[in-house]
This record gives C-alpha cells, sequence and structure tokens, in this order.
C-alpha cells in the first residue's frame, strides 16, 4: 500500500473526532413500510450521522426534479459484504479496551441488529504494514536456513488476540465472510532474504512452498474456529518500494506460477477457499510504473488481464482492487473482457486531511463516491476499508503510513470514536443484506465530482428495495426516484449521504432491455451522440444549440429488437426535452416507416409507444424550434407490462 504522495492524502480524506456515546443513531434497518420509504441521513458537519429521519409517501404523482429511475428488471453483481481488516494494530488496540467497552464496541461493528453488521472482513496473513510491534510471518527462520516442508509453520502470534477477536466477529454475525492476504512469504522464500521488498525465488520448489503456506495457514484457522472464505497471493504485487514494511515485487507470472500450485493444493485438502488475483489499485501508481523491472512491463496497467490470460485462471474466482491510483470505471472495463470472473474491492485506508477540522467530511465524501457508490456501481462485490481501528496517531505499528485512519479510533482513555468511514460503511453494510443484488438506476454524478446526485440501488433477498445517494453540491438538492409506478420526492442537505428503504411498489411487468452494444448517431452532429446509449446517466447527448426542425438523434439497438415502448431521458438537464418532434423505425437503416409517433415533450422523460414494432433503428427527429438545447442522457426500451 502506498501513501507517501501529498495528493493521495489530500484525496482519501478521513477523521474527525466524536464521543462514542451518542456519535448518531445507533438504529439500524426497520422493516420498510407500506407506502413510505425510510430514510437515514449523515452530513458532512457530523450533525446528521445515520440518523433516522422518519419516511417519505410513495406516490404516483410525477416530479419536476431530476429523476432516478430504479429498474429491478435489469440486475448487476451479488453482494458478498461490507468492511474493514483486523489488522494486528487493530487487535492491539481493541484488546487494550476494558472488556465490557469492547464488547460494546465489537456489537457497534458487527451486530446486524444493534451496529453496523459488518460482515466482510480482510485478514492479513502474517504482519502487514500495520504490526503493531514488529513484523513476522508464520515460518521465520534464522539467515540461511530453509523450511520445505514447513515444519516451524505457527500461526501462534494470532492466537491471543486477533483469532479471538475474529471469533467473537462471526459469532456477532454469522453472514461474516473472511479474505485473507500475505504482505510478504517467509524471508526465507524470497530475494534478499528480507520481508520488506524482493521477489519470490524462482524455483518450483518455492512456489510448491509458498502455495503449501497459504494453504496451511487457512487449515490453521479453520481449526482455531475461523474459516477463510478466499485468499489471494500477495498484497499490492506492484509496490516494489515498501516503506520499511513487508511487501513483495511479484509479477502476473510468478502470480500465475503460485496459483497453479494453491488451486490443486487446495482442492486436495478439501478446502472450498476462493482464490482472488491481483489485489491492488485500478491503475498502476506512478511511483510504481516507474520501477517497473524490464521483465514487467506488460503488466503496467493489465496485470489482472495478464493474470487470467494465463492457465492458473482456472483457479481465479475473481480480481480484487485497491483505492489509491487511476478510478473505479478500471472494473467494468475488467468485468467487460472477462465477465465470468468476480469483482472485489479490498483496501482503501482513510488519511488524516492538511486541516482536521475538514476530515470528516472530506473522507464523507470522497469514500461515498468513489466506494460506496463508484466501486459498487462499477461491479464490485464488496467494499472494504483498511484498519477497523487504530489510536490517536494511526498506530500502533512498524513503518508505513503516518497519516492513516481506522473506522474507529480507541483513545488512550479507552473512549472509542466512530470515524466516518463508519457511516459510509454503515450506509451500506446495515441495509443491504447478504445475498442483496444490484439494480439498474439512473445516477447523475460522477466519480470525480460533478456536483448532481449519485446513487446505486439493492435488491434485498426480502424483497425490499435499498437506494444510496449522495448529494455531490454544498447546497441542499432536491430529486426525486421511482420504481414502476410510484416513487418519491426528497431534498438531500449539501453533501449528504442517505439510504432509502421501501417494500414496494412492484414495477409494471416491463422489463428492460440491455443496452449493451447499442450505438447512436446524431444529425448535425451534436455532442457525444453515444452518450446518450452508453447507460450512463450522467454524460448525455446535447444538440449544444437550440432546437430546430430536422436535427435527430438516432439509437441503433445492434440488432432487430421488438420492444413496447422507448424513453428519451434528458437527465438531470431536465429543460432539454423536445418541443416538439416525430419518431420512426426501420429493420435496415435504409427503410423508415412512417411516423409511429408524434408529440410535444413535457419534462424529463419523452416516452414513444413502438406497440412491439420490430425495429433495429429508431430515430427521433425535432419538429419544432425552442431556443432551447435538446439533451438525452439515457435511452431506455422495453417490453412487456402495460405503460408507464
Amino acid at each position: 500500500m502506498r501513501r507517501n504522495s501529498p495528493a493521495l492524502i489530500a484525496l482519501c480524506g478521513a477523521l474527525v473526532a466524536s464521543a462514542f456515546a451518542g456519535a448518531g443513531a445507533t438504529a439500524v434497518a426497520s422493516p420498510a413500510y407500506a407506502g413510505t420509504a425510510h430514510v437515514w441521513i449523515t452530513t458532512p458537519d457530523g450533525t446528521d450521522k445515520l440518523s433516522d429521519l422518519g419516511t417519505v409517501a410513495l406516490t404516483s404523482d410525477a416530479s419536476t426534479a431530476p429523476t432516478v429511475v430504479v429498474d429491478p428488471s435489469r440486475t448487476f453483481q451479488t453482494m458478498s459484504g461490507f468492511g474493514a481488516s483486523l489488522t494486528d494494530s487493530s487487535a492491539a488496540v481493541l484488546s487494550a479496551l476494558p472488556p465490557n467497552t469492547r464488547a460494546e464496541t465489537m456489537r457497534s461493528l458487527f451486530d446486524p441488529s444493534t451496529g453496523d453488521g459488518l460482515d466482510f472482513l480482510r485478514q492479513p496473513i502474517g504482519a502487514s504494514d500495520f504490526a503493531a510491534k514488529a513484523s513476522y510471518t508464520y515460518d521465520d527462520l534464522p539467515t540461511g536456513q530453509t523450511d520445505y516442508e514447513l515444519r516451524k509453520f505457527s500461526i501462534a502470534h494470532d492466537q491471543s488476540q486477533i483469532l479471538p477477536l475474529l471469533r467473537e466477529a462471526r459469532q456477532l454475525n454469522p453472514s461474516l465472510q473472511i479474505l485473507a492476504t500475505p504482505w510478504s512469504p517467509p524471508a526465507w522464500m524470497k530475494t534478499g532474504g528480507s520481508l520488506v521488498g524482493g521477489r519470490l525465488i524462482d524455483d518450483p520448489r518455492i512456489y510448491r512452498a509458498y502455495a503449501a503456506y497459504l494453504v496451511k495457514f487457512v487449515q490453521a484457522y479453520r481449526d482455531n474456529g475461523v474459516r477463510v472464505d478466499s485468499i489471494t497471493v500477495q498484497n499490492e504485487p506492484q509496490n516494489r518500494t515498501p516503506a520499511g514494511y513487508p511487501g513483495t515485487d511479484m509479477s502476473s507470472v510468478q502470480e500465475a506460477k503460485v496459483i497453479a500450485d494453491l488451486g490443486p493444493m487446495l482442492r486436495r485438502a478439501g478446502l472450498d477457499t476462493k482464490i482472488l488475483g491481483y489485489d491492488h489499485n485500478w491503475s498502476e501508481h506512478p511511483n510504481d510504473a516507474a520501477a517497473t523491472p524490464p521483465d514487467e512491463t506488460a503488466d503496467i496497467n493489465d496485470y489482472p488481464q495478464q493474470l487470467l490470460d494465463t492457465d492458473a485462471a482456472r483457479y481465479i474466482s475473481g480480481i480484487a482492487y485497491h483505492c489509491y491510483s487511476g478510478d473505479p470505471s478500471a472494473m467494468t472495463t475488467l468485468h467487460n473482457e472477462f465477465p465470468a470472473k468476480d469483482i472485489y474491492f479490498t483496501e482503501c485506508s482513510g488519511s488524516q486531511s492538511s486541516d482536521p477540522a475538514n476530515t470528516f467530511s472530506d473522507t464523507l465524501k470522497w469514500h461515498t463516491r468513489n466506494l460506496v457508490l463508484g466501486a459498487t456501481r462499477n461491479w464490485a462485490k464488496s467494499v472494504v476499508n483498511w484498519n477497523i481501528a487504530l489510536d490517536p496517531q494511526g498506530g500502533p505499528h512498524v513503518g508505513g503510513c503516518t497519516t492513516c485512519t481506522g473506522v474507529l479510533t480507541i483513545n488512550p482513555d479507552g473512549t472509542v470514536v466512530r470515524n466516518a468511514e463508519y457511516y459510509t460503511l454503515g450506509h451500506l453494510a446495515r441495509f443491504v443484506k447478504p445475498g442483496a443484488v444490484r439494480i439498474a438506476s439512473t445516477s447523475f454524478g460522477t466519480t470525480g465530482w460533478n456536483g448532481q446526485v449519485m446513487d446505486t440501488a439493492f435488491r434485498n433477498p426480502d424483497g425490499s428495495t435499498v437506494l444510496v445517494a449522495h448529494n455531490e453540491n454544498d447546497s441542499p438538492q432536491t430529486f426525486a426516484v421511482r420504481e414502476g409506478g410510484r416513487g418519491f420526492t426528497y431534498t438531500l442537505p449539501g453533501g449528504a449521504l442517505a439510504t432509502f428503504v421501501w417494500n414496494g411498489p412492484r414495477t409494471n411487468g416491463e422489463v428492460a432491455l440491455d443496452p449493451a452494444g447499442w450505438s447512436a448517431v446524431s444529425d448535425p452532429t451534436g455532442s457525444g451522440a453515444a452518450q446518450a446509449v452508453d447507460d450512463d446517466a450522467s454524460t448525455r447527448y446535447s444538440s449544444g444549440a437550440a432546437q430546430e426542425p430536422g436535427r435527430y438523434l438516432q439509437v441503433d439497438f445492434g440488432k432487430v429488437r421488438v420492444a413496447r415502448q422507448v424513453v428519451f431521458d434528458s437527465g438531470a438537464a431536465t429543460g432539454d426535452f423536445p418541443r416538439g418532434y416525430t419518431v420512426t423505425t426501420s429493420i435496415d437503416g435504409r427503410h423508415w416507416t412512417t411516423a409511429v409517433a408524434n408529440g410535444v415533450g413535457t419534462g424529463q422523460f419523452t416516452t414513444v409507444n413502438l406497440n412491439y414494432r420490430p425495429a433495429r433503428y429508431v430515430r427521433m427527429t425535432l419538429t419544432a424550434s425552442s431556443t432551447s438545447w435538446w439533451s438525452v442522457a439515457d435511452v431506455r426500451a422495453y417490453f412487456g407490462g402495460w405503460g408507464n
């Protein structure tokens, strides 16, 4: 993990102190009331912290506010969980608490009834950059010695603090999943003979020994009452210059060799532990790229792809990502290339802002845009912060980050502070239940900040809908939400993060067509016709000029489809609707129907009934003049149902 960039420190933002007792609502999601959506809010100034603000009525009334369309007919990834890491440092500060306070703190983190309900932990295998006293592995030997049979292997270090806390966490939340990750193999397996830096020795005996080491770890934890659900073989394999803490330069070629041994070993041992690959940034950090050895240049910004193009891919369930360079869209890029592989987001640390008074606000906003919403909207099955608890100095630890913050801060007097990360995770973990599926929702905001409302939506196993929304603007913004024929309108405070939960309304039976492979053209050329069909309401086609008769936008479904209706959605630019239009269709792009619809737009949505007419191309042509521009942020097509 690289945290020596001032830009990164400013980017990640993290913590303000607030007393554990009374620091925000402790109530968790109650069943949504029929005909209402229940609302919980956190504001950047900390006035509200996961505060229960009651309910808002679901109605069939149309809204003039920018409207988010939630569509459960389109589903994406099934969620695995939300949480952080119980590092050696975290275990040390939690274990130092008085027993009653520690029990209360653990409940606040893991209890799904009275706390955050965290259900995913990323557990270091041996020391990370957050070891309380000294770096270690489970098979440390004097210099010059080897242990290919792993006779000296022992997890004794973890017996006093880490394992008891892990057992307690799983007892509090039986849905808890654990991903285990090593920062370094034992030093005797590495070039240089040190836990800090170096590579695995390129020897088949070493690859087998390291794979066996990981298997023995999973078995030892199992024997101590802790199930390891998934594993990666190296944390941040492209971080070649760790700042005094364990780390290993592991190329995609070497990682594939380890996994090629590890996969069969896990099966022979009767273990169903999944293997995840990579476990590093959305794109390669510039400092890492600058230090790339000649034999690893193919891995620059392409490591996951290189790994999944090897024979070892058969043993790899998915790819894990961190936040310290790049942006979440890298995960969608990988999903499109390897749709059968799962995607996990497994690490992002908060950091003290340059002005500590801004840390809570900075963390809330950045983590919300990039993790809570950015990661989940880009196929991540998990959202995982770094340390679950640290002291006020961001420790104890040896080497590594000096400004990192935890989900909690444990003060020397035994008081516990819930940081912004506690609330960002809580807005997901308290309401998005195990087995929930992300569903389609239009979103106007961006990870990079554009001042609009950004959101993501889920359908829980019990049928309830969860929408998590963030106002990127510092001023209050009113927006609306619709699912099927009903919805609500709400005004979010500036910078606020909100979770809405409701049972119903149900859709009217309509099913949205998948827009993958669609394209669009316009005449005269406007701004980004393709952005009308990119399944992203934060981008849009815009005429860039006043509306005039004859201008058109033409959508190509990629093949002949039979649709009941097409919706042209102007997105947040609600006033950019067509003042007059006609719609024609074509099967081949040369022969066009007479008008299947004529009309006048009246707001964000212009709905055109195609009445199941076969068509590959749909063209909307303006028939009236207006000083307003014409914008289309999203085009959706539906079959089934009985109208909007």
